[in-house]
């Protein structure tokens, strides 16, 4: 399979990109794009072929991206394009072609999607966290029930319609977590988001951007998340507390928020940025 890989050496996302596709045998084309970068025609092209807008394709943290004033909602995809082309750091990174489809692999672990098959071994990354495969399952999954019943979360709905689960395991196998959400428009509610005892340290902040670059894929741009006992957790990978009030009409109206989690639960949320 020919594989194109548009890659910065130094980015830790974009290295175990590379290094999966390597593992399951593809000796991939490297684009040094910050050497060498695309044109605004060959942007144009990715954006198109991996389904992102040109806002979605740029790279906000450690660039000049508000340095730029890129940050206004007034700058048009053609004055975006033409700072990419400039300016080659914020081009967001790995994107990853294949002769079917682009996809801008972040978190590095949604290459497998790319991938026909892999070393089912376990492969650690960069920052010596484990690489997760996200694995969809329906919400009657025995499993999912017994993993949501034995850290006491809600399980009354998990059969009804709208809402999409995954089992997260490491490569060799071993089922490390759970999570799930609703869709609603451009918000997406997070939850039965769990550890299983197994589950090696580090696991659940990688766990949960998997799940949200998942709910990306899914047309969501922002994330809600209640929760009773893991809001500190929650806060410590971005989310912020937020008055319920404010909260969307669908994200307030779910059962999760109406019957099935406490009132006295804290709603964070933050926005989904790959």
């Amino acid at each position: 399979m020919d594989v194109v890989v548009y890659h910065n050496p130094a980015c830790g996302t974009s290295r175990n990109a590379l290094a999966m596709i390597r593992r399951a045998g593809i000796d991939p084309m490297v684009v040094p794009y910050l050497d060498e970068p695309p044109t605004k025609e060959r942007l144009r092209e990715l954006s198109h072929q991996s389904g992102l807008t040109v806002r979605e394709m740029i790279r906000e943290k450690g660039t000049p991206f508000a340095e730029l004033g890129l940050d206004r909602p007034s700058v048009d995809d053609e004055a975006l394009l033409d700072a990419m082309v400039a300016n080659p750091i914020l081009i967001n990174r790995p994107m990853v072609l294949t002769p079917t489809r682009a996809k801008l692999c972040r978190p590095s672990e949604t290459v497998l999607d790319l991938l026909e098959d892999w070393p089912r071994e376990d492969f650690v990354k960069d920052d010596g966290k484990p690489f997760l495969e996200s694995v969809r399952i329906p919400g009657s999954s025995d499993d999912l029930r017994d993993a949501l019943a034995a850290a006491s979360l809600p399980t009354g709905d998990l059969e009804e319609p709208g809402k999409t689960f995954f089992r997260f395991q490491l490569l060799g196998g071993l089922v490390v977590g759970y999570g799930g959400y609703e869709v609603q428009g451009r918000d997406a509610l997070l939850r039965s988001v769990c550890r299983t005892e197994r589950s090696a340290k580090g696991v659940g902040p990688n766990l949960v951007q998997l799940l949200m670059s998942r709910a990306f894929d899914d047309g969501a741009r922002h994330a809600f998340v209640l929760t009773e006992g893991a809001a500190k957790f929650f806060r410590g990978i971005g989310f912020v507390d937020t008055d319920r009030a404010t909260a969307p009409e669908a994200i307030r109206s779910t059962r999760q928020a109406l019957e099935l989690c406490p009132a006295s639960a804290s709603l964070l949320s933050r926005r989904i940025a790959l």
